[in-house]
C-alpha cells in the first residue's frame, strides 16, 4: 500500500518516515553516490522536507520498499533552485502542478527486464489517485530520458522543458507532465487493478500544503 505522509500526519508516522530518510540515503548516497549529500547518521534529508512536502511510502508488511516527494511549485523546489538549466523557459509554478522527486524502490522490492517496477507503478499510480480530486493537473519531475516513453505508454503527457544533460553521468531531462482520469484508469490497467493503491487513511489525507 500507499501510506501518504504530510505535515498533518507525520508525528504518527515517524518510524515509517524513519525508514524513509534512511531508504533515501542508501539509495542516493551509498548506490548512486551522491556524495554533497551523505551524513554520518545515514539518513537523507534536505531543506525541501519541510511541511510542504508530500511524502508517498510504499510499505510491505511494515517495511519501506519504495519512496517518493511532492513538493508544490507555487514555491522554490528542486527544479527551480537547484537544476534551472534543464528548463529552456521559467521552471513551471502552479497550485496544481507539483514536483516529483527522490524516487527510489528498495534493492528487495527491485525487478529485472522492461516492464516498470510493480513498486514504482504503484507509487505513481498513488499520486494520480491522491492528487486528482486534489486538484492536481500533472507534476515537473527530472528524470532520465528513457523514462519519457514509458510516461507516454501510461497515458501521462510528459513534454520535455528543455534539452538532456548529463548529470552524474547519467543523461537527465526535466518534463512537464500531465494526467487525468485516463491516466489513472490506464496505471489501473497496467496494475491489472482498480483496486486503490492508497492506504485508508491516506484516501482522506490533508490536501497539499500551498
Amino acid at each position: 500500500m500507499i501510506q501518504v505522509i504530510t505535515a498533518a500526519n507525520i508525528d504518527h508516522n515517524r518510524d515509517l518516515m524513519e525508514q524513509a530518510w534512511r531508504l533515501r540515503h542508501r539509495i542516493f548516497v551509498e548506490e548512486m553516490g551522491w556524495a554533497a549529500i551523505a551524513r554520518d547518521d545515514k539518513r537523507e534529508i534536505d531543506e525541501f522536507d519541510d511541511e510542504h512536502a508530500v511524502h508517498l511510502l510504499a510499505v510491505d508488511e511494515d517495511e519501506v520498499v519504495g519512496y517518493s516527494r511532492l513538493l508544490p511549485t507555487a514555491r522554490p523546489y528542486v527544479l527551480s533552485t537547484h537544476l534551472p538549466q534543464l528548463c529552456e523557459g521559467v521552471p513551471p509554478s502552479s497550485p496544481h502542478i507539483v514536483e516529483w522527486s527522490r524516487i527510489g524502490v528498495a534493492g528487495s522490492a527491485r525487478t529485472s527486464g522492461r516492464r516498470l517496477n510493480p513498486t514504482a507503478l504503484a507509487i505513481l499510480t498513488g499520486i494520480v489517485e491522491w492528487g486528482l480530486p486534489r486538484g492536481l493537473k500533472g507534476f515537473v519531475s527530472e528524470m532520465p530520458t528513457s523514462w519519457l516513453l514509458r510516461l507516454l505508454q501510461l497515458h501521462i503527457h510528459a513534454l520535455p522543458l528543455g534539452l538532456p544533460q548529463m548529470i552524474d553521468d547519467v543523461e537527465i531531462v526535466a518534463v512537464n507532465a500531465g494526467f487525468d482520469g485516463r491516466s489513472l484508469r490506464q496505471l489501473q490497467k497496467m496494475r491489472g487493478s482498480t483496486d486503490s493503491v492508497l492506504a485508508p487513511e491516506s484516501r482522506v489525507a490533508a490536501r497539499l500544503a500551498s
